[in-house]
């Protein structure tokens, strides 16, 4: 038995969490090893000292005391869990989970406490990035839906300019489209910095300009329509209609028959009713996801090429894993999807690269 108590003397004293015991008055007489690496007090430091002076304030030390003679948090002499925060020798304050126990003598007179108390640093910093996370992924998909729209307007008026000039020189206006997909791009690699320091739990507050990394918007050449993918037959499923209806204009100067859908059990239902050469789906949306859309098409139309695009840049549903695990062979694209880029790889997936 003694051995026992050794043991378990030991496992206290070595605790990473801080463990702290008291007389009835609230004097420190017990000071553990992760209290002092915790605090950074040592224990000549504190021993003897009152219990109030590791409180932000006295009223805060009264209410933790006032918890452990509560009998709804755990019964009476006991506190089954209390947030509070410890005040540490530099000063901070470290908020702490703490739970404990009023010991009493024999005739029932309260003898003094001991608390144990876990810092919660660790995990209040993993739950504030969780927090940011979601909203990185929500702001990704909020800012890169109206974004491939502006890239797919851009697309189309410069066609309209050069359509419209005719011979007459249109350098400065596609110069000026140009400097639109510049700032589309920037706007992008700093989103695309933005989800990647969150990923990485690297977040800081700096100014980030560098290259694009996301995607490439700036060309060096005039698009025109692509030749090769004339008669193509495409479906095209996106929740946002702003870019069904871009890329049905984009894709139809260049020749497709283009459908739309609002999701992936809409789109199922237009592939019930006439044949397609392709599928264009976006990755995230309400009722069937892209991954869902994906495993039917490939079901009931086994040779027909789906490719991909999705507005977030962590596929935080693994969607796109998913996806690729059974079979997805095409592009993933992100938003905002570069036009050029798209048909060369509607023309390789249908075979007329």
């Amino acid at each position: 038995m003694a051995l026992s108590r050794e043991r378990l003397q030991s496992l206290v004293d070595h605790s990473t969490d801080v463990v702290i015991a008291t007389d009835r008055k609230g004097t420190i007489h017990y000071y553990n090893d992760g209290a002092s690496r915790t605090l950074g007090y040592r224990s000549e430091e504190i021993l003897g000292a009152f219990v109030g002076r590791l409180y932000p304030s006295v009223d805060e030390a009264k209410r933790v005391m006032a918890a452990m003679r509560d009998a709804e948090r755990g019964g009476a002499g006991f506190v089954d869990t209390i947030r509070t925060a410890l005040v540490a020798k530099s000063g901070e304050h470290i908020p702490v989970a703490i739970s404990g126990a009023v010991f009493k003598e024999e005739d029932g007179e309260e003898a003094g406490t001991i608390g144990f108390a876990k810092d919660l640093r660790d995990i209040l910093h993993n739950e504030g990035l969780a927090r940011l996370g979601e909203a990185a992924i929500g702001l990704s998909h909020e800012i890169n839906n109206p974004l491939a729209v502006i890239v797919n307007q851009v697309e189309l008026l410069e066609r309209d300019v050069e359509r419209l000039a005719k011979e007459i020189d249109t350098s400065v206006e596609c110069e000026r489209l140009d400097a639109v997909r510049r700032e589309v791009a920037r706007i992008a690699e700093i989103l695309e910095r933005f989800n990647q320091m969150v990923r990485d739990d690297e977040v800081e507050t700096v100014q980030y300009m560098g290259p694009a990394k996301m995607v490439d918007l700036r060309r060096k050449d005039r698009q025109k329509a692509d030749a090769r993918l004339a008669g193509l037959r495409i479906l095209v499923v996106d929740d946002d209609g702003g870019i069904c209806r871009t890329l049905k204009e984009i894709l139809e100067a260049s020749g497709c028959e283009v459908a739309t859908a609002g999701d992936g059990a809409e789109a199922l239902i237009v592939l019930q009713q006439r044949a397609f050469d392709l599928v264009l789906s976006d990755v995230v949306m309400p009722n069937m996801d892209g991954h869902e859309l994906y495993q039917a098409v490939k079901r009931d139309h086994p040779s027909l090429p789906i490719l991909m695009m999705t507005a977030f840049h962590y596929d935080k549903d693994h969607i796109i894993k998913r996806s690729r695990m059974r079979g997805l062979e095409g592009v993933i694209f992100k938003k905002p999807v570069d036009p050029a880029k798209l048909r060369e790889a509607i023309a390789e997936a249908t075979g007329r690269a």
